[in-house]
Formats: structure tokens, sequence, C-alpha cells
């Protein structure tokens, strides 16, 4: 991929200096410098503020009364993670911060439970467990009742609805959720 990108910068700049609209790459470049920035510390403040709710969930015990009623998922997909183990609450966290568009939220506490992940599996073991890997696949395709993110995103770049995309989110990840349960189950049937 970076090999693609690369030629596709180098081209483009070489292009533009054959024929002569160098200021354009210039101009280009400054503007997405700009804009970058702009939208990072927009973000950043979106991020913070998300992430901040959700480490008020998990000190309230929110997240510990939602990992409870996500038990029969948690249970389906996971059966080999025994009830009081820490990695629930961190793969619910994530589904949680996941289901409200979160993404940013949610990589700590993904990362949190593929460590407690890790530390089920025998430590001389190099490959990823099935729970592993079902909790990778149902992260990756990540069902998203409000796209949070996307939303301030589009609400940036001066959309006239920022909202109106979160039923088209709903019926795109709802899809990639759904795939990703029957693909995690039908895998995991067959080991």
């Amino acid at each position: 991929m970076n090999i693609i990108w690369g030629i596709m910068i180098i081209g483009g700049i070489v292009y533009a200096a054959l024929t002569g609209r160098m200021s354009d790459i210039s101009d280009g470049i400054m503007n997405s410098m700009k804009d970058a920035v702009s939208l990072s510390i927009t973000m950043l403040g979106i991020m913070s503020f998300w992430s901040g709710i959700m480490e008020i969930a998990a000190d309230s015990g929110i997240i510990k009364s939602m990992t409870k009623k996500m038990s029969v998922i948690i249970n389906f997909f996971f059966p080999n993670i025994p009830k009081e183990n820490k990695a629930r609450e961190y793969i619910s966290s994530n589904f949680i911060a996941n289901m409200c568009g979160l993404s940013w939220a949610a990589t700590a506490s993904g990362l949190s439970a593929m460590r407690e992940l890790k530390k089920m599996q025998n430590p001389n073991e190099v490959r990823a467990s099935d729970e592993m890997c079902t909790f990778l696949v149902l992260n990756i395709s990540s069902l998203q009742l409000i796209p949070i993110n996307i939303i301030a995103y589009r609400s940036q770049y001066g959309s006239v609805n920022p909202w109106g995309i979160i039923l088209p989110g709903l019926i795109a990840t709802t899809a990639s959720t759904l795939a990703a349960a029957i693909f995690c189950r039908i895998r995991c049937r067959k080991q």
C-alpha cells in the first residue's frame, strides 16, 4: 500500500512540475495541513469528552452493569472466558463504545481485552486464540447505533445534515456485524 501511495504522490508532483502547476501542489499542501490541524483539534475534543464519559461509566459501575446485561452475547461468542475474568468487562466496554460510534474511546478497552485474552493462553503460544480472533472480527465490524465520530466529521466539513448518516450507518454496521457474527461462529466450530 505504501508503494501505491508513494507512486501516486510522486506521479502527481512530476505531473505538476511538467505542466507548470507546482503552485497548486504547494497551495494544496498548505490548505491540507491547515485542515488537518483544525480537524485534529476538533476530534481531540470529541475524543477526550467521550473517553471521559466512558471512564465515568466504568467508575460508576455502569459498564459492570452493562456487562451483566450483555452476558448472553458474551457467553455466546466467548464461551471459554470465565465468568469473573476481567476480559469480559473490557469486551463489553469496547462493544458499548463502538455502538455509540466512539471508536477512539473503544481502543483502550479493546487493547486491554486483548491483553487479558492473551493471559488466558499458554505463554509460549504465538497464534491468536479463537476468542482473540472473534473479538477482533466483531470489533472491526463495529455495530454503531450513533456514529458520533462520523457525525463530527460531517459537521466539521459543513454538512447540511450531519445526523443524516445515522440510518445508513445503522444498516451498514448491522449487516457487517451479522456477517462477522456468522463468520466467527462457523469458523470457531470448524476447529
